[in-house]
């Protein structure tokens, strides 16, 4: 079994008698599966243990520690990114022969690489979805002082989130964490990516895997005016008149609706006390993910949130019209999440609900009912849409909480590139 120290962030006894003295390459365990991902400079494995799928990437220990280390701060900031469970450094061979660390995260659940978004079941405008996703993505680590180094579609993982994408970072090996970043690293960065992901594109082309009108170089070059847009409504100062203080709160509307909540205000006088600036300070994301939780107690991503939101309000909006009474919105939610969310979800047969997280399957759900209703002119109900959504979309999905390949290599990998000290 060779020589190593083997660190995680809970119990993982079922990893202890992986072959650790052995290279990742040579590995052959049954446990080992292969799952979709991105192209790596590294030697990547995915095994499935204690229920869970762990991916394992091996790099110098050197390499392995800083990146655990990366990840397990983007995780203190609330940043989306995989989940770094441990690592594995000082190993050798039975023999006393130098191996090169592992690293040990979590795969995430219901993800999905870049490649399989163009050849899966596709999204409505899914080049709009993928834009916005990271550029959302990039603007949450950039806020968080983190500066990627090398982005790429292959070092993102992306998850449906009621209509469109979340984007996780996968890969923070280049990255470096600071107290804030200037004006010129976030710039650096999105050119770093918008040069990447045209070159993914025309990869993902040439392949035959992209819609006819996607144009690779026009569709990278829109990821910068995307993050800067939202970059701006985020983080710029704001000039008012003293009779327009009503913008401050439209401000603070605006950031709540894009899912930010403020954590102070910084208002000061101008122009001789004629005017006022002011600017936000923004705390971690996540607006309505955190209304939800308090009201339900329902983890969700933020845009399912936002939905969820929406279909409870509208639940609280009927019962109050109905009674005459004004029903606070903790009653109402606790109603909803019984007669609405949790009853519609067991209408779905038990095997088919592990295709997709409870949240999307309900969201999905509910368009499907309003879709069916507006071909027929009339509200089909519940019992209907179900029906017909699990006949003819869900039963033909996949699995997508972790897609397990039945063929070809373990993983898509270049020529592994070593480290240097």
């Amino acid at each position: 079994m060779g020589i190593y120290t083997l660190t995680t962030m809970g119990a993982a006894t079922e990893l202890l008698d992986l072959p650790f003295g052995v290279p990742l390459a040579e590995w052959d365990d049954p446990r080992m599966v292969q799952v979709p991902r991105g192209i790596s400079r590294h030697v990547v494995r995915f095994i499935r243990a204690n229920n869970q799928i762990f991916a394992i990437k091996e790099a110098t220990d050197r390499y392995v520690l800083r990146e655990h280390t990366l990840l397990q701060d983007l995780a203190d900031r609330s940043v989306p990114a995989v989940d770094g469970f441990g690592t594995v450094l000082g190993r050798r061979t039975d023999d006393g022969e130098e191996l090169d660390g592992l690293l040990i995260t979590r795969h995430l659940p219901f993800s999905l690489p870049y490649r399989s978004l163009f050849s899966g079941r596709s999204l409505p405008d899914l080049r709009v979805r993928l834009l916005d996703s990271l550029a959302q993505l990039f603007v949450r680590l950039h806020l968080a002082g983190f500066y990627w180094g090398d982005c790429s579609l292959s070092n993102t993982l992306f998850r449906r989130d009621a209509g469109a994408l979340a984007a996780y970072l996968v890969d923070a090996e280049t990255g470096e964490l600071h107290p804030q970043l200037s004006d010129g690293q976030r710039t650096h960065d999105i050119t770093i990516a918008t040069e990447n992901i045209a070159g993914e594109l025309f990869d993902v082309q040439a392949g035959g895997g992209t819609p006819d009108d996607l144009d690779p170089i026009e569709t990278a070059m829109a990821l910068r005016p995307r993050y800067e847009l939202l970059w701006a409504e985020l983080t710029r100062d704001e000039v008012i008149g003293r009779d327009e203080r009503y913008r401050i709160d439209q401000r603070v509307k605006r950031l709540n609706a894009m899912g930010f909540d403020v954590a102070e205000l910084a208002i000061s006088s101008v122009d001789g006390g004629r005017k006022l600036r002011f600017s936000t300070h923004v705390v971690e994301p996540g607006h309505h993910q955190r209304a939800l939780f308090r009201l339900t107690g329902l983890q969700v991503q933020e845009n399912q949130a936002r939905h969820l939101l929406s279909d409870l309000a509208r639940f609280r909006a009927t019962w109050t019209e109905g009674t005459g009474v004004d029903i606070p919105e903790a009653l109402a939610a606790r109603r909803w999440l019984d007669e609405k969310f949790y009853s519609t979800l067991a209408m779905v047969p038990h095997e088919l609900r592990q295709k997709l997280p409870d949240a999307e399957l309900y969201h999905e759900i509910n368009e499907h009912r309003w879709f069916l209703s507006e071909a027929q002119g009339y509200d089909v109900g519940r019992e209907t849409a179900v029906a017909t959504y699990v006949d003819s979309v869900l039963s033909y999905l996949p699995d997508a909480k972790v897609e397990i390949l039945t063929g070809g290599p373990p993983t898509e990998e270049f020529d592994v590139i070593s480290d240097f000290a």
